[in-house]
């Protein structure tokens, strides 16, 4: 299973509608948004999991596409972050 990056996510944004979006190109594995811990609300990013050829498909697929006005930013995870956010 491959960990896809999804950023520019709209603050409305909820793991059902996320899913709807991605379930597009295969099934959703798993779905981790990050929300705000006052309001509940999306920061504009988070993670989903899928197999290698569906992931693949959804970045091609979605990546700078418009979703809600905002062109979204579709990658493969990056793992090569160090704990401080500095690319080793």
């Amino acid at each position: 299973m491959k960990r896809i990056f999804v950023g520019n996510l709209p603050s409305e944004a909820t793991e059902e509608t996320v899913q709807a979006l991605f379930s597009e190109y295969g099934k959703v594995r798993s779905i981790q948004l990050v929300s705000d811990i006052f309001s509940g609300k999306c920061r504009g990013f988070g993670f989903i999991g899928m197999e290698g050829h569906e992931a693949r498909a959804a970045i091609a697929g979605l990546d700078g596409n418009l979703y809600c006005g905002k062109p979204l930013k579709v990658k493969f995870e990056d793992t090569t972050a160090g704990k401080n956010g500095r690319r080793h």
